[in-house]
């Protein structure tokens, strides 16, 4: 086993001046992985800034087709990176209340909208029913949607909440062990997600649980991002880390062989490159970072990743025929800013407010000082 090292409760606190650039980044990905996959794929069509990226990160860079799962690497690293030091230092009821009651009312206005939307016949369904059941309504509130045979899905992009949820969770059951072996927990994870990754291939329906292929494949990227808050604050001897590492890329190596990634097979490749990013820029406190539109970006992402699907194809086909495709895209781009800032000021806000007086009075008496950048991570 690990050797013990110095609890992350008395380790270093490291400030994070580059996780609004990097949520940027992120987000901007995301924006631009759906808009690439609704033009090429669904409408058969092309863009100009698409043959942009393709010859420049695409073809140039290897990256995934339509920068698949780029920004959701980039956001999952964060979220590894920013809360490995707060699930260690923070009760664990106080912890669950304060992570998932964050993401809980956007998350329930966006789910909302999107079952609107769906019922006035304006969007479908992302899992392709026809429409949706009361039953199957209320269980989307929950995230319960993505468990079902087949799946349903009214808001496609919350899947990676599950994946949040699922790590949160995991964080709190392996704390002791965090706080006394630290280099374990992301060890533990990967062999767990082998597990995950290797009964679903295996065990035919109705006994398997296909979602948690998914989070399976998607969770190494969570962990690197706890490995590097690890390496940094010095919780763990090279050699562990090293080995920590080299166990999640065998989870992401394994789930491209059985294909549980949706875009090719440069999804390693990828994510190590979002690990690079993450090292250059977690800690980057530089003039970039402080840029009034990062700074918005960032602090907008998880009202911007919830809304941005249900606005995106309605938008672009109502302005495409008049404005093309440029105009298309901004004219949803403006769509999105506006009804992002809306979900950010009016619920994201004084709701995290709520959330965080009540997470005060939960497990620990006192608050616990945080650095801002480890506030509200988005999806």
């Amino acid at each position: 086993m690990p050797e013990p090292t110095v609890a992350p409760s008395q380790g270093t606190r490291l400030r994070f001046g580059g996780a609004n650039l990097l949520r940027t980044l992120a987000v901007l990905a995301v924006l631009y992985s759906h808009i690439s996959y609704y033009l090429i794929d669904d409408l058969g069509t092309g863009w100009w800034v698409i043959d942009v990226v393709y010859e420049t990160l695409v073809d140039g860079v290897k990256l995934n087709q339509h920068l698949s799962f780029l920004g959701v690497a980039v956001f999952m690293m964060l979220t590894g990176l920013l809360l490995t030091a707060s699930v260690a230092r923070t009760a664990p009821s106080r912890f669950l209340v304060n992570r998932i009651g964050r993401l809980l009312p956007a998350l329930w206005i966006a789910v909302a909208l999107a079952i609107l939307l769906v019922t006035l016949g304006i969007n479908g369904m992302f899992s392709g029913q026809d429409g949706i059941t009361y039953g199957q309504s209320a269980l989307s509130f929950v995230l319960g949607g993505f468990f079902l045979t087949p799946e349903v899905a009214v808001l496609g992009v919350t899947w990676t909440l599950v994946v949040q949820i699922t790590f949160y969770l995991y964080s709190v059951a392996t704390r002791p062990l965090l706080r006394r072996a630290p280099i374990a927990v992301p060890i533990l994870g990967a062999v767990l997600c082998i597990g995950v990754l290797l009964y679903n291939v295996y065990i035919p329906q109705p006994y398997s649980v296909p979602m948690l292929t998914k989070v399976a494949a998607t969770l190494p990227a969570v962990f690197l991002g706890q490995i590097i808050y690890m390496a940094w604050t010095s919780m763990a001897s090279w050699r562990w880390l090293v080995v920590a590492a080299l166990a999640q890329a065998e989870v992401v190596l394994i789930a491209t062989d059985i294909r549980a990634y949706w875009a090719g097979d440069r999804y390693l490749w990828t994510i190590a490159v979002v690990a690079a990013a993450v090292l250059v820029l977690a800690r980057y406190d530089g003039p970039i970072a402080h840029w009034s539109v990062v700074r918005w970006t960032g602090t907008r992402s998880y009202a911007i990743y919830l809304l941005h699907t249900l606005i995106l194809y309605r938008a672009y086909d109502l302005a495409v025929g008049a404005l093309g495709k440029t105009g298309a895209v901004i004219v949803f781009l403006a769509a999105t800013a506006v009804a992002s800032e809306l979900l950010y000021k009016l619920v994201e806000v004084p709701a995290g407010r709520w959330i965080g007086s009540l997470a005060s009075r939960v497990g620990n008496p006192k608050p616990t000082v945080r650095d801002k950048s480890e506030v509200a991570d988005p999806a």
